[in-house]
């Protein structure tokens, strides 16, 4: 016997449906690529889904291909977003941050049909164009710009083809089990790989995840996705606030704090949400400014550890919350949201802000567990640590193009974290596997000795990394950027470790640099700087002996 219940597919297509219907007239505010800003509608970006999906289908292309997009967080990408699945096909989002040969690799490893690129990209896409043997056309994200159309012959331009399109097109029937969207991981080891995300599993996060202790996000809300739309679909912002009707301010390719501060407070974000990096430049530019974003509430903070010090500043002079979130590529990504339970709000204020430094717990619809090396699980008693492992309704099984699982035998993603859980399923990530610090056969966070050198006033951010030690193997370096016109000295930074952890853990060395390397989402590259850093303390302790051995002059 089945239930007495209606069924409709979950898909793309009823989400951008829902929004044009019932929200029509919400603003979308969005920052164009050449500056300024357009201001469009719910209702408009549904038509022109609508629109793009029909003239795609038109031009021949067909379910399941691939459409690449090499764009910024505005209007004619979010079009896409909706348009491309809509209409049966696979929105592929490129990151333009890649190098291009990793861009042309991952081109045509997906067997991209057609490539939607910013009019700014085109002298990147343009060398490449003989490479990208599946692609039909190339569309530029605007309208026809004949300079661009004689640079690269057979251009296609957005605007035109919207008007090809019919805006009451019907969506055609798609399984929702079919595919909807494709991200590739950054490929920080190897290659890029791809993640194929499904309608279902599309729906069902953004739902999910979008409850009062998640993204929250609510009609009322003016919501800024600093994240990128090409980094694991922005986090499923664009699908959550489709779903629940709420006003976006895309922001473009302008991240700076400078930049974000003016948008913020003039378009009166309310939530926002992107990586810690991004959130030290706004913090920098408020700082400077003297401003106060009034309606700015919250923000979702993902990609890296949210430094604890960084957030206390934030709520308590400007009464915003930074909530912190974990997640991959290859959940789509959402796996954990910090949010208090009720018991919690009676404990003291300390405790209640020690649990709020994690990454939070679980929404319905995912599980987390803890192994040790054997693959054995491991007490959840908030202070065992193992790898973490992951499986729901929205974590990837296998790879786009391999047909091995990419699970274990009994059906879980290792993440590659080291973490522990607690009864209440709180996760804290202590490290990544492949960054955590071994020391004579003792394990050190590379996460708790960044957040100390960040919470230094003299600070403008720091990367802690192993480094070859003769006697005990790796130890402890960190790699800081200073604030401008900061005197702060490695000794000094040294002794602001004193009671913090233990001494055996505390760095050996602090390197200054100018910045950071940061990865195409933002993430700090630790393998540069250990290709750069690695060997310091070794070449030291050779110098060391090398000046043992030489004899003393008079």
């Amino acid at each position: 016997m089945l239930g007495r219940m209606m069924h409709q597919p979950l898909s793309v297509g009823s989400l951008i449906d829902h929004a044009a219907r019932y929200h029509a007239d919400t603003e979308i505010v969005s920052a164009l690529t050449e500056g300024g800003f357009e201001r469009t509608t719910w209702g408009e970006v549904g038509a022109n889904a609508r629109r793009i999906g029909s003239a795609l289908r038109a031009r021949g292309l067909e379910p399941g291909d691939r459409v690449g997009t090499l764009a910024w967080n505005n209007r004619r990408h979010l079009e896409l977003y909706f348009g491309v699945p809509g209409a049966g096909m696979v929105c592929h989002t490129l990151n333009p941050r890649l190098s291009p040969e990793q861009l042309a690799y991952i081109i045509n490893h997906a067997s991209d049909r057609m490539l939607f690129v910013e009019r700014t990209f085109v002298p990147l896409i343009a060398p490449l164009r003989d490479q990208l043997s599946s692609l039909r056309g190339i569309v530029v994200l605007g309208p026809r710009d004949e300079a661009l159309a004689a640079e690269l012959p057979g251009l296609l331009f957005h605007d035109e083809l919207l008007a090809e399109g019919d805006p009451s097109a019907p969506w055609p029937a798609v399984e929702e089990t079919s595919p909807s969207s494709l991200c590739y991981t950054s490929g920080t080891t190897g290659n890029p790989k791809g993640v194929l995300y499904s309608h279902r599993s599309t729906l069902l996060h953004a739902m999910s995840v979008n409850n009062r202790d998640g993204l929250g996000i609510g009609a009322a809300d003016s919501v800024m996705p600093v994240v990128p739309m090409f980094h694991v679909n922005a986090w499923g912002i664009p699908y959550a606030a489709a779903a629940v009707g709420a006003r976006l301010v895309m922001p473009g390719p302008r991240l700076d704090g400078q930049s974000l501060a003016r948008l913020i407070i003039d378009e009166r974000v309310t939530m926002a949400a992107g990586v810690p990096t991004i959130w030290l430049g706004l913090l920098d530019a408020l700082e400077a400014s003297g401003e106060r974003p009034e309606s700015f509430k919250r923000s979702i903070v993902g990609g890296s550890a949210l430094p604890p010090s960084m957030r206390a500043v934030f709520r308590d002079r400007y009464g915003v919350e930074l909530i912190h979130a974990w997640g991959m590529t290859e959940t789509s990504p959402l796996g954990t949201l910090n949010a208090p339970k009720a018991r919690h709000l009676a404990l003291p204020f300390e405790q209640q802000d020690e649990i709020g430094t994690g990454q939070g717990r679980p929404p319905y619809g995912v599980e987390l567990r803890i192994v040790d090396a054997e693959g054995h699980v491991l007490p959840t008693d908030g202070e065992t640590e193992g790898e973490l492992q992951i499986r729901g309704h929205w974590v990837l099984d296998s790879y786009f193009g391999q047909e091995k699982p990419a699970t274990t035998w009994d059906g879980w993603f290792d993440t590659g974290d080291i973490a522990t859980l607690d009864p209440d399923g709180y996760m804290v990530i202590r490290d990544r596997s492949k960054d955590i610090i071994k020391s004579g056969g003792e394990w050190i966070s590379t996460v708790d000795l960044e957040n100390i050198a960040i919470s230094h006033p003299k600070v403008a951010n720091a990367a802690a990394i192993a480094a070859r030690h003769p006697r005990w193997d790796e130890r402890p370096v960190i790699c800081a950027q200073k604030r401008p016109q900061s005197d702060l000295t490695e000794d000094e930074l040294l002794e602001w470790y004193e009671g913090k952890v233990p001494r055996w853990q505390r760095p050996d060395r602090v390197i200054f640099v100018e910045t950071l390397p940061l990865g195409p989402t933002g993430k700090v590259v630790k393998a540069r700087l250990r290709e750069v850093h690695g060997n310091v303390l070794w070449d030291d302790a050779m110098a060391e002996m090398q000046a043992a051995r030489d004899p003393q002059e008079d």
